[in-house]
């Protein structure tokens, strides 16, 4: 099955060499590009990709904008949102993030990267890889503001307190574990990781792996690294 992007960045130029990295790839095709915000979100709606790659900084609507509006709370059919950002921009990141993105990539990322954060976004992952999104989320929590701390806090206790195992799935999502490493690691099958998942998610209220990541680093579940 081709997986299929749209993607969204106001430079020509960096919109071509992603889509040259991406169609390089026998699953993966771009089906569409933006130059700015409202256009990504009239494509995405338009067209329905599997994937939406979009600049955190664009013209007319920015990259929170965008993913509220096609992965947002009350979006009846959302779309999956990879988010590209810088580490200057942890405000920005933060609000994608509560946005509905699954997924942070950084604009310096490799090739092999960014494949990966596509691919982990139509498998239903997001992107946690120990060199962006653990060091993101480390810095990102570091950093939030009273009101976002309050925020990230109004999730720290759950209707149903996590199980053991529940944690471990926690903990491991949090140092950017997928869901194939978190079965090896743990010795368990795969369906049952998805479970569990599942149940953190319904536990802690939040909307994806990206969400448990930083409930995890907010409430210090992760040691350093």
């Amino acid at each position: 099955m081709t997986i299929r992007v749209l993607l969204a960045d106001d430079q020509a130029m960096v919109r071509g060499g992603l889509r040259l990295i991406l169609e390089d790839q026998p699953d993966i095709s771009v089906v569409a590009e933006a130059a700015d915000g409202a256009e990504a979100v009239e494509l995405a709606r338009r067209l329905r990709p599997d994937v939406c790659l979009v600049d955190i900084r664009m013209p007319r609507l920015d990259g929170i904008d965008v993913t509220r509006a096609l992965a947002g709370p009350g979006v009846a059919d959302p779309l999956r949102v990879v988010v590209v950002t810088t580490f200057d921009l942890d405000e920005y990141v933060y609000g994608a993030l509560r946005g509905g993105a699954v997924g942070f990539l950084l604009k310096d990322a490799g090739p092999a990267l960014l494949v990966e954060a596509v691919r982990a976004a139509h498998a239903g992952d997001a992107l946690v890889s120990p060199s962006v999104t653990v060091r993101l989320l480390r810095h990102l929590t570091a950093d939030l503001t009273a009101d976002l701390k309050a925020d990230l806090t109004a999730g720290a206790a759950p209707d149903r307190p996590l199980s053991g195992r529940e944690v471990e799935v926690v903990r491991a999502i949090a140092r950017g574990r997928t869901n194939q490493e978190i079965a090896a690691e743990l010795f368990i099958s795969l369906s049952t990781v998805k479970s569990h998942v599942s149940a953190v998610q319904a536990k802690l209220k939040v909307r994806n792996r990206v969400e448990i990541a930083a409930w995890a680093w907010e409430h210090r579940l992760i040691g350093p690294m």
